[in-house]
């Protein structure tokens, strides 16, 4: 039996478990910082939220740098 596709989009569902792995180094003297940021490290595949729905599960962002420099005066 096939079940409709709004009831199977409802039915109760569970997301894996993942470790997501973030990292930073930052750097300030005086009036300069500068900061380099590393998300998902291991570069993970993971879903990062579904809003409660099974036909809406996000997966989640892959290995990202993120630099930054700033002056304060």
């Amino acid at each position: 039996m096939k079940l409709p596709k709004v009831l199977c989009v409802m039915l109760p569902f569970e997301l894996p478990d993942y470790l997501r792995t973030d990292a930073a180094i930052y750097y300030r003297r005086d009036a300069l910082k500068a900061a380099i940021n590393i998300r998902n490290l291991f570069d993970t595949e993971y879903f990062a939220d579904s809003n409660g729905v099974r036909a809406r599960v996000k997966t989640g962002a892959p290995f990202t740098i993120i630099g930054s420099i700033s002056w304060e005066f």
